[in-house]
């Protein structure tokens, strides 16, 4: 069968998904790697019933838009997509792909938009990442023409698409120092002492994850998942981590007998320090937040942003120390602690109980006596005896996952019929499609995206629901 090609098809646009937008035919072809602006001939490798996947055979002509990637590994590693598009760019497709959520997906009526608020900082701006050991790294083209590459351990990131695929990564953009230095140390050191690195296909190795976090404040955390309790082993890596980088505040271990890596369910071990790092957030009056942290805690990766961001969620909230707040999805209580001095109460509900047991621990912290938390599926904690218990919401905030709120939840809290609701989102699609069945009884007030992860085509978006 003859492969289909699209001779010097231009990239329109970019998609939800960040692969750029061709429009050929009356047929929309999404393809990975070209930026708006960009002409070139595709191979058509995918059909679906209402748009195609093509591949980049070669560009013609490059687009204006084009800058040079910082990462060595772009375009191998899946993580920041749009390194080769101006940043300025990025945010105003951020911006449109927001604006067209609400517009096309939801049918909704915005008051007012305000332009998007761009990341402080495009590079280093993550506080956690985690890398996988893989005993057969990826390799690239260009690596399979050698044949001394073959069967190299990698220590990196996964593939896109292949769980058991992993990219040997050499230097990250992504975490400030230490994070390429500790992995980079812990690589060099495991090959030289024929420390196995974990096959995941054959369920065999000892070297399985290595987790690093950092703090705006100077804490580091590193936590090293086993794939067995070696302590032999064990005990002579973690020793030359933490004489290579005594500044570390915590260093602990995992032991993850699993056959999959997920190990956020996992009891860690404290090796050396604190079995914690603490962050802090400041708000407007400039009153200073402590979190601590844990290897299994939920917070949000973008610290400085996240600062804003709920500065912004605060001012939305409109409080003036008396309304009772819901605040869902609350996982370890960031937003609930950041708004409890401005209401008379607070309750937050997240569905994974470590989390919970975080978010009071967090509030203790910090002194904070008028917040209460509660672990359980939203759709059936939000009954009208819980709501008498605790008291009708004047305001609700919410902030779910990617896939949005369960429409039992929507059903909940129109019953709840709060004056406002802020939405925060990190998926704006879903987030329409939500506020949609909401439209008969709220109207959209305004919309507030921010650039929590530069380089990729996520965004956050905050929306003010007041009741009509």
């Amino acid at each position: 069968m003859q492969q289909e090609i699209a001779e010097n098809a231009e990239a329109i646009d970019i998609g939800e998904e960040g692969n750029a937008v061709v429009r050929q035919q009356d047929r929309v072809i999404f393809v990975k790697g070209l930026v708006p602006g960009d002409i070139a001939d595709i191979k058509i490798v995918k059909k679906k019933k209402k748009y195609a996947l093509g591949k980049i055979i070669s560009i013609k002509k490059l687009s204006p838009l084009r800058v040079q990637p910082a990462c060595k590994h772009f375009g191998t590693c899946g993580g920041c997509k749009w390194q080769n598009l101006d940043y300025e760019k990025q945010i105003a497709f951020k911006q449109k792909h927001v604006e067209d959520a609400f517009e096309r997906i939801g049918h909704i009526t915005v008051e007012e938009k305000f332009p998007i608020i761009p990341s402080a900082n495009v590079y280093y701006y993550r506080n956690k990442l985690e890398f996988t050991f893989s005993a057969k790294r990826w390799l690239t083209h260009e690596e399979m023409g050698d044949t001394a590459n073959f069967n190299q351990p990698g220590l990196g990131f996964h593939v896109p698409g292949l769980f058991d695929k992993v990219i040997d990564i050499e230097e990250c953009y992504l975490q400030p120092e230490p994070s390429n230095s500790i992995r980079n140390e812990v690589r060099e050191f495991t090959r030289k002492e024929r420390m196995p690195y974990f096959d995941l296909n054959a369920q065999e190795g000892l070297l399985r994850n290595i987790m690093i976090r950092t703090t705006i404040t100077g804490e580091i955390m590193v936590v090293v998942v086993f794939a067995q309790d070696d302590s032999k082993m064990r005990d002579k890596l973690l020793a030359n981590i933490l004489q290579k980088f005594p500044q570390i505040t915590s260093l602990q271990y995992i032991i993850n007998t699993k056959k999959n890596d997920v190990f956020s369910d996992l009891p860690s071990v404290t090796y050396s320090g604190k079995d914690y790092i603490t962050e802090h957030l400041v708000k407007k009056n400039g009153d200073v937040l402590q979190f601590r942290i844990s290897p299994q805690s939920f917070f949000q990766t973008n610290t400085t942003q996240t600062n804003v961001l709920y500065q912004k969620v605060s001012e939305y909230a409109g409080l003036k120390g008396n309304e009772i707040v819901y605040d869902l999805y609350t996982g370890c209580g960031t937003i609930a602690s950041f708004i409890a001095s401005e209401a008379a109460s607070v309750v937050g509900i997240e569905y994974v109980e470590q989390a919970v047991i975080d978010a009071k621990q967090n509030a203790q912290l910090n002194g904070i006596k008028n917040v209460d938390f509660f672990a359980g599926d939203m759709q059936k904690m939000l009954t009208e005896e819980f709501c008498r218990h605790h008291g009708i919401p004047n305001v609700i905030i919410t902030d779910p996952p990617r896939m949005g709120m369960h429409p039992d939840v929507v059903n909940a809290i129109l019953k709840m019929a709060p004056e406002k609701i802020v939405y925060v989102s990190c998926n704006p699609s879903t987030q329409a499609r939500d506020i949609a069945l909401m439209k008969e009884k709220y109207m959209v007030k305004k919309i507030q995206p921010f650039d929590m992860f530069p380089h990729t085509s996520h965004v956050e978006n905050i929306a003010l629901l007041v009741r009509i």
